[in-house]
């Protein structure tokens, strides 16, 4: 079949058609001339590279806008909650001891919650911007056997095991972040807990490849439709549970951040009323990003 001679002023007619609203047009110009041939899909690359980076634009500027939204909220409800007990105080209730002792406690809860939530949040953004990592190489086994007297305090009454590799497992990791991501996926384990009937199982294993630690409870566990979503920023999975403890949907959020600058990766299996459990995988090797 011959192809039609395609003058240039017309590829480049086409080529000024589009705009952002049409970057998903593409140029259908058979030519004999290869010149103009070559042009047509040198440019169709080069809209698709560019539909691609608009699209990503978007989604990052919809992620943003929720993420200032849902913070505002979270932010709002501690500041108006405190500045409800500053108006009963103001209004006479600072000369009664029992209200003046139950308003200030109040007040010094909201005020641990607010200032929670703002350094996740600025440990986020931290991450989000210019991520960075104590590497060392240690036994991971070990790290997580000296965070047992502090991880029992944390959780009264339940019954507590820990499960640690006999050989001190060693892998590449920054060990306060490390330490963190434990102690995150250990509170939601106790606030997931019975405080008479609870249990919860710290294990650590490894293999030449992997090291692997696992938080495992027998709590209300996680209907299977919000699995995909607990590592979302802001979404809690039981908001009253969260709100009583001071949670703003953020440590598992943070907890996957730091996963993933480990070059790790975190599954989770659950079941409403059989409990829950996290597994967090570290590869034995690392290679530093920059």
């Amino acid at each position: 079949m011959n192809r039609a001679f395609i003058p240039l002023s017309r590829v480049i007619e086409r080529m000024e058609h589009i705009d952002s609203e049409t970057l998903g047009e593409r140029l259908s110009i058979e030519s004999k001339q290869s010149e103009i041939s070559r042009l047509a899909g040198t440019f169709n690359r080069m809209l698709e590279r560019l539909d691609h980076a608009f699209e990503a634009e978007k989604t990052a500027k919809e992620q943003m806008r929720r993420f200032v939204a849902d913070a505002s909220h979270e932010l709002r409800t501690p500041l108006t909650s405190i500045h409800g007990f500053l108006e009963v105080l103001l209004r006479g209730a600072a000369r009664n001891p029992e209200q003046l002792e139950r308003s200030l406690q109040s007040m010094y809860n909201e005020s641990t919650r607010l200032n929670k939530l703002v350094n996740h949040l600025l440990q986020l953004a931290r991450m989000d911007r210019s991520p960075q990592l104590d590497i060392q190489y240690a036994s991971l086994s070990e790290h997580v056997r000296e965070m047992e007297p502090q991880l029992r305090l944390l959780a009264p009454g339940r019954k507590v095991t820990f499960e640690l590799a006999q050989e001190s497992v060693h892998a590449y990791f920054d060990p306060d972040k490390i330490k963190q991501v434990v102690l995150n996926l250990f509170h939601n384990a106790v606030q997931a807990t019975d405080p008479e009937r609870g249990r919860i199982e710290v294990t650590v294993k490894g293999n030449e490849e992997i090291v692997e630690v696992t938080v495992t409870d027998n709590g209300i566990g996680i209907a299977k439709e919000e699995l995909s979503r607990i590592f979302e920023r802001f979404y809690r999975v039981d908001a009253s549970r969260s709100r009583l403890y001071g949670g703003a949907g953020l440590g598992l959020a943070i907890t996957q951040s730091i996963v993933d600058l480990h070059k790790g990766s975190i599954r989770v299996g659950s079941a409403p009323g059989q409990g829950s459990q996290f597994t967090i995988t570290l590869p034995r090797s690392y290679t530093s990003p920059d």
